[in-house]
């Protein structure tokens, strides 16, 4: 088993990968959706990412996509955050 990435840097690579791909915590925060713990998990799922060393490089390499890849162990909670949003500002009929 490898050993947890540093928290610093997985916070970062966080906050790139939601910011690529069109999640906003500050948004999802702000809605109710999210709250410290929540966030927390994200970030310590982060740092047990097996695939923690392609996701800088597939960072480096994309500004934007419609959600983050496979191996990402945050992929489900990024696009339901950006649903979330997305729902949120949606108009009710």
């Amino acid at each position: 088993m490898k050993p947890l990435g540093n928290e610093r840097r997985h916070y970062w690579l966080l906050k790139r990968m939601a910011q690529t791909t069109g999640a906003d915590p500050v948004a999802a925060r702000a809605n109710g959706y999210l709250d410290c713990a929540d966030w927390s998990r994200m970030v310590q799922r982060c740092r047990g990412c097996a695939w923690r060393d392609a996701c800088d490089r597939w960072l480096a390499e994309t500004t934007a996509a419609p959600a983050a890849p496979k191996p990402c162990r945050n992929r489900a909670a990024l696009a339901l955050m950006k649903l979330d949003a997305q729902l949120s500002a949606a108009p009710v009929s």
